[in-house]
């Protein structure tokens, strides 16, 4: 007699799907869900945003920045206290004189999108825009993982993981540019998902018609018609007018790209893949990514283009300075925009001024020294924490117990790529590559933790597929079932805990001096 089917599956299995079993209670929770924790993301990020009514950390530069490229179409000079003066609503005392920039305008563009609809009087509105983009990141968040992994549980999961996590709700808090970076990059690579799957689709309809018609491929066609590449092209170019560490996900992801079509090429059967994916298909893929991005950048300057007030501004037209020889056609604003980059990444590789709160790139991954980016205190019974001293703090400390997690779980799918050449680790591993190793090569720069934000979200797709490997499957052994869904269920509990307990640091909130010092699990947290 042969021996009884060990049981499968657990009641929490049954009941969930009793509850989805009509194709309209699917679609809620195939929408629901991504949209509640959305909506989470939400009120974490817009609630009380306008505390502190302050210029907050480098603030100094982007809000300001932004309101003056809103009034002349580029960045001007203020007076000294203008800081000061621009919280308390004194928002014209900016001049036409040009200021000194570093980073391309788009970014700051964004930012003045709150400012130029309500008004630059509330820090609510210079922030609302950035808070908008970490929360539409949190949906953009469920969309990816979906197309990574298959399950609407595992992309909720990375939507609320980002929701929830310090760093990405302090970025969404405070009108700094690294957020857009995130934003951008992240949906540039939503895009190169669903290209990934729309191209080999089509790789194989045209292969099946050549086939039919007693041709034989090999090197395969030139695939033109990749609309989300050129997608993807107009993102990462967005990034990188966001700040030039977005043209890194711009060669990681157009690399990625080349691989994935030298996949699908041998998948389909052809005999010299490699060849027609170097040869053939490259060149292609490169013209619709590449100068799509470059002309996205290049839109971003429009208004220092069009103005002639901007730094540099009329650097060719000085006697001396404009080329001569084979260059000499190129327009002279043109030419002095390129001598603003060549001065621009002069400062960037060698800005090195020592800062109190610098984190150096090998200790991102274990959040050794993450930003303290606001301090105030009140000591006459007024701060509104119970006590006659009351400190407020705005810290970029993410939330440890879902960072450290996530850092093993990257660790974790470097293997799993190794071992088992699993498309979604190699997909999300391509992403924490862009955004962290090539700050491996600055050691020596004054560089901050907030910077992970932009490959934050890569880091916490990876938790999210270890996440989905614990919990298994519903035809599982039920042992195994259980002990998968017993372990996330008390995982996600206690990230909510120890996010409920940092959430004062991370929203200005006042709290005792005693309070906040047990915050700081680290040395170099405090």
């Amino acid at each position: 007699t042969a021996a009884p089917a060990a049981p499968v599956g657990t009641r929490l299995d049954a009941w969930w799907a009793n509850l989805l079993r009509t194709p309209r209670r699917r679609a809620v929770w195939t929408w629901g869900g991504p949209i509640a924790v959305t909506l989470l993301a939400a009120v974490l990020r817009f609630w009380n945003l306008g505390n502190p009514q302050a210029i907050v950390f480098d603030e100094t530069y982007y809000v300001k920045d932004a309101w003056t490229l809103l009034a002349n179409g580029y960045e001007s000079a203020w007076p000294e206290g203008a800081n000061e003066d621009f919280a308390r609503g004194d928002t014209e005392v900016f001049s036409d004189d040009p200021a000194y920039v570093v980073h391309p305008p788009l970014g700051k563009w964004m930012i003045g999108l709150g400012m130029a609809l309500f008004g630059a009087d509330s820090a609510f509105w210079w922030r609302a825009s950035t808070a908008l983009a970490g929360t539409i990141a949190v949906f953009l968040m469920t969309m990816v993982g979906r197309r990574l992994f298959h399950s609407t549980l595992v992309a909720v999961i990375a939507g609320f993981l980002l929701a929830i996590d310090g760093n990405a709700i302090v970025m969404s808090r405070v009108a700094l540019l690294d957020n857009w970076v995130m934003l951008f990059a992240l949906l540039g690579f939503w895009f190169v998902l669903i290209d990934r799957t729309a191209a080999e689709s089509r790789l194989r309809e045209r292969l099946a018609a050549l086939r039919e018609g007693g041709a034989e491929p090999h090197w395969g066609p030139v695939i033109w018609a990749r609309p989300w590449v050129i997608a993807a092209g107009v993102a990462f170019g967005a990034a990188t007018a966001v700040k030039w560490s977005g043209l890194y996900f711009v060669a990681a992801f157009g690399i990625y790209l080349v691989l994935v079509d030298a996949m699908a090429r041998r998948r389909a059967g052809l005999g010299f893949w490699v060849e027609g994916a170097l040869f053939k298909q490259a060149p292609a893929t490169f013209l619709l990514l590449v100068p799509v991005a470059g002309v996205v950048y290049l839109a971003s300057w429009t208004g220092w283009l069009v103005t002639d007030g901007g730094y540099y501004r009329g650097w060719a037209d000085e006697p001396g300075n404009a080329a001569t020889g084979f260059w000499s056609w190129v327009p002279h604003s043109l030419q002095s925009l390129w001598h603003y980059h060549q001065a621009a990444y002069g400062y960037h590789v060698g800005v090195a001024s020592p800062h109190p709160w610098q984190a150096n790139p090998l200790t991102w991954p274990l959040s050794l020294r993450p930003t303290n980016m606001y301090f105030a205190t009140t000591v006459d019974g007024s701060g509104g924490c119970g006590q006659g001293e009351c400190w407020s703090s705005i810290m970029g400390i993410p939330n440890p117990i879902i960072w450290w997690a996530a850092t093993l779980a990257t660790g974790y799918l470097v293997y799993r790529f190794a071992r088992y050449r699993e498309w979604t680790a190699g997909a999300i591993l391509v992403g924490v590559a862009a955004g962290y190793l090539p700050w491996l090569m600055y050691l020596g720069r004054t560089v901050f933790q907030f910077y992970t934000i932009a490959y934050e979200p890569y880091l916490l797709l990876a938790l999210a597929a270890v996440m989905g490997i614990v919990l298994g499957r519903r035809d599982d052994p039920r042992w195994r079932r259980q002990q998968g869904i017993a372990t996330v269920g008390v995982f996600l509990g206690v990230a909510v805990a120890v996010s409920i307990f940092f959430l004062p640091l991370w929203t200005a909130v006042p709290v005792t001096p005693d309070f906040r010092q047990l915050h700081f699990w680290l040395p170099g947290w405090g």
